[in-house]
């Protein structure tokens, strides 16, 4: 009895605790029931592997993919570290300091998460807030910043919009692959579709049960990887071919593409441009391309392609339509490429290989068993694109009598075959148009499957005619999973040591990929060279390379709060330094009009040279206008100590945004990060002994922020973490050291810019917040302000005041804030004039040698040559 009432007692007293803990419990089982079958696959767990010390001291184990997703799914930030290195090794995470009692107001709710894509059996979840898609909101304003805005709602740079249950499916969906898609849709229409095809799917309306075998034999098991290639001189070919290379693109890198074409163009060939619907500035240029040659076209008609999407196989299947409806281009073969391709053979000798093979298909097989590959394509699921992301919503059966098969997407098919996939209306061709449908990367297997099953399958040639630059320990990470409900593999550029793969092929490859000038010019320089000779002596600009961030035509609301901030300041800081060096000349003064004109990435020798802004001024003493550009040169903030002893591992560290693991550099180049943006801390190291470091990072008013250890194995490479910090992030210089035995080994010094602009607006007062810190000056829930006294900070009270003043900031003292914090980092390198200026001293951007005016033969197009070519 006595028990029973100190029971009660205990229930009572405890009541409130125990009911939330058990409504907890009840959500988080409710939603990993929800997503619980988008699995992370083992292959990533088995090299990661992070400890937790408990309030007693005791350490214990845990996934930290796991740890994250459960974190991530309660809504809680337990600030959990999450370590991963580039090499099979295994890197621990220790996290140091006292766990905080109350919740902080702004939690971390990230889940965690091509072009090439080879399937990896492990599926992965979307994620609505993850770093690339991030809506979390402050009173409705806080929004991820990037260097370019979000697209639209639902797009794939963009966050989804707010699940609702405003449509009443048709059916009972109870699969959970489903259910989970439906509850992660942002659209209305896209969940309408989600539900409408699953109640076909289960009513049995939506595959084909079974498809004919048109194909009298197992054609893949028989398909040879050699065609005839006995001579490469074109004159000897009677009635040499003619290609239609079809160019699917997107992005920037417009010179890289001009150079491609450049490379491949002939005036008997044709050149048929689709540019991804969301890349304006590329369609604007390739518009202006097709001007030049009457045989390159751009496709009248645009669609966003996404990674694994079958709305690339709808791109290809429309494209071959119109071609074929193009009766001025006699074409026999049709060949499609990237914008990060690059031939290894000249034009001449693919057009001699493919005369001498007309009656050929060029496409590559997976090379592995049938069934395997079927799984970890996830042909056997069922999947839709809606949103600009791929779902998947559940299992499927293929199609009796049908022998399925894929590989690459990368092909060269003769025009019989095109025709035939077009027109046909057999019900092969319509069976398996209906079955791709519905397929994870259809494009890798949509036109091997039809060939192998037609009466055309002895026309196979089990060649793609490339090299691709696999590595999948770097290639294999899921860094398109916020696109897609899976996990695929996309290959490494290109970089000089990786061309002798080139050479070791015993098949015919007349392409190479993939190659980006932002990561290594140098391999295409090679190349180029090799096939076309050297450009002449004194030719200029061969080493550099632009690439356009920022154009007017854009809008300034594809330019976020940070950047326009970042590129305001780095052309203020220049007329700055402009007037300072002219200061006997009053005709040297300008003032800034609008917003900036252009932006632009320059490398030189494929090294990051910073950044160049284009803007019109107002001289202040003639009132005359004019252009100038701007270079902006990032400085270097790393500090390594001497006698390092087994610390001289550490070559570098640095901390950033858009880190990728696949090329090992940062995307986000200078690190241009404002106070809402998540930065990741990246130390490279060369081989040696094991090693633990200590990571403290510490903010501009001297507030331990987080510090974690890391065990680095002898074979690691790279190492990260990017610690949940509670946003918004204070404004100021901030710190990262690595330590040895609370010894300071090396220290790197970043800028988290203050921002001027909030919706491209200037910056009022009630936008103060953003400038504030986090609440409670506490970044994770665990307190590491006791490690203060350790490191031996400063008091962080008086940095705490002046921080707080610095809130209220607004107009020109809050410029001169971002000004003295953006000079503290970045460097005028030049300043230049579009046309002659006022100011006499100053330079004409064309007679520069860095201005994103100044000449560019290598990626300049320029008249057809008697042989026909521009290169």
């Amino acid at each position: 009895m006595v028990a029973s009432t100190r029971v009660q007692k205990l229930l009572r007293r405890y009541k409130l605790a125990i009911a939330a803990g058990l409504t907890i419990l009840l959500i988080q089982g409710l939603v990993v029931w929800s997503l619980r079958s988008l699995e992370e696959g083992e292959a990533e767990r088995k090299h990661r592997r992070s400890k937790l010390p408990d309030h007693n001291g005791q350490e214990q184990k845990m996934d930290p993919v796991a740890y994250e997703r459960q974190n991530s799914l309660s809504g809680a930030n337990h600030g959990q570290p999450r370590q991963r290195q580039d090499q099979p090794a295994i890197t621990t995470i220790i996290r140091r300091g006292y766990r905080r009692r109350n919740k902080p107001s702004l939690k971390d709710k990230s889940l965690g998460g091509p072009e090439d894509g080879v399937a990896v059996e492990k599926a992965a979840h979307y994620d609505p807030s993850s770093s690339r898609n991030f809506s979390e909101s402050r009173a409705g304003e806080m929004a991820k910043i990037h260097l370019v805005a979000p697209g639209e709602p639902g797009s794939v740079e963009g966050a989804p919009q707010v699940p609702n249950s405003d449509f009443v499916p048709k059916c009972e969906i109870s699969g959970k692959d489903a259910l989970s898609a439906l509850h992660r849709a942002g659209s209305r229409q896209c969940r309408q579709e989600i539900a409408n095809i699953v109640c076909q799917h289960q009513a049995g309306q939506l595959m084909p049960q079974s498809l004919p075998q048109f194909c009298p034999h197992n054609v893949f098991s028989s398909a040879v990887q050699h065609a005839d290639f006995t001579d490469t001189d074109l004159s000897k070919v009677e009635n040499p071919v003619r290609v239609v290379f079809m160019l699917v693109v997107h992005g920037r890198a417009v010179r890289q593409l001009k150079r491609l074409l450049k490379a491949i163009y002939h005036k008997d060939h044709f050149y048929y441009i689709h540019v991804d619907k969301r890349s304006n500035y590329m369609h604007r240029e390739v518009l202006q391309m097709a001007e030049l040659y009457p045989n390159v076209r751009a496709t009248p008609w645009r669609m966003v392609t996404i990674w694994g999407g079958a709305s690339l196989l709808k791109a290809y299947l429309r494209s071959m339509h119109d071609l074929l409806s193009m009766l001025d281009w006699k074409w026999d073969f049709f060949i499609n490429l990237s914008a990060t391709d690059f031939p290894t053979r000249t034009n001449d000798e693919l057009v001699a290989f493919l005369s001498q093979n007309r009656d050929k298909n060029f496409l590559k097989s997976h090379g592995r068993e049938n069934a395997r590959f079927i799984k970890k394509q996830g042909l056997d699921r069922l999947f839709h694109e809606c949103d600009n992301h791929m779902w998947r919503l559940g299992e499927r059966t293929i199609p009796e009598g049908l022998e399925v098969s894929g590989g690459s997407d990368w092909f060269s098919l003769k025009r019989k075959f095109v025709e035939y996939v077009v027109n046909s209306q057999d019900e092969l061709v319509t069976g398996l148009k209906q079955f791709y449908t519905y397929a994870l990367l259809p494009a890798e297997s949509f036109f091997h499957t039809v060939l192998g099953n037609s009466h055309m399958c002895d026309t196979l040639v089990d060649n793609n005619l490339r090299v691709t630059n696999w590595n999948r320990k770097l290639g294999c990470k899921c860094q398109y999973k916020h696109i897609v409900d899976w996990c695929g593999c996309s290959p490494n550029d290109f970089k000089p040591s990786d061309l002798i793969r080139i050479q070791q092929l015993t098949r015919p490859t007349f392409f190479a990929r993939k190659f980006e000038s932002t990561v290594n010019q140098e391999s295409i320089e090679i190349l180029d060279n090799h096939l076309y000779g050297q450009y002449p002596p004194g030719t200029v600009a061969l080493k550099a390379y632009w690439e356009s961030l920022f154009e007017q035509a854009d809008g300034v609301s594809s330019l976020n709060d940070v950047a326009l901030t970042a590129f305001s300041s780095f052309f203020r800081l220049g007329l700055r330094k402009q007037e300072t060096t002219q200061s006997s000349s009053e005709a040297c003064r300008f003032e800034p009009i609008g917003y900036p004109v252009s932006v632009h990435l320059y490398f030189y020798d494929d090294r990051f040279q910073g950044y160049l802004v284009r803007q019109e001024v107002q001289n202040v003493v003639t009132r005359s206008r004019e252009m100038l550009e701007v270079w902006a040169v990032p400085q270097a903030t790393l500090l390594l100590e001497h006698n390092l002893h087994e610390f001289e591992r550490l070559k570098h560290l640095e901390v950033g945004t858009e880190w990728d693991p696949k090329e090992r550099i940062f995307r986000n180049f200078g690190s241009v990060m404002g106070p809402l943006d998540e930065p990741v801390a990246v130390q490279k190291w060369a081989r040696g002994p094991n090693l633990t470091a200590t990571i403290v990072w510490i903010d501009p008013a001297h507030i331990v922020a987080a510090s974690y250890d890391i065990s680095i194995d002898v074979e690691a490479e790279f190492t990260q973490y990017k610690p949940p910090l509670q946003r918004p992030l204070r404004p100021g210089v901030w710190t990262v050291r690595v330590l040895r035995l609370w010894e300071r080994v090396a220290e790197a010094r970043f800028l988290v810019m203050p921002l001027a602009f909030k919706g491209r607006e200037p910056l009022r007062t009630d936008h103060g917040w953003v400038h504030a810190g986090p609440p409670g000056n506490v970044y994770l829930e665990q307190s590491f302000q006791q490690l203060a006294h350790v490191l031996k900070l400063p008091p962080s009270e008086p940095a705490l005041q002046e921080a707080q003043k610095k809130t209220f900031l607004v107009g020109k003292p809050l410029e001169a804030w971002v000004d003295s914090s953006v000079g503290a980092f970045w460097v005028t390198g030049d300043i230049c004039s579009e046309q002659t200026s006022s100011c006499p001293n100053m330079g004409l951007c064309t007679k520069t040698s860095w201005s994103s005016l100044s000449p560019d033969p290598k990626s300049e197009l320029g008249p057809v040559k008697k042989d026909g070519r521009i290169r």
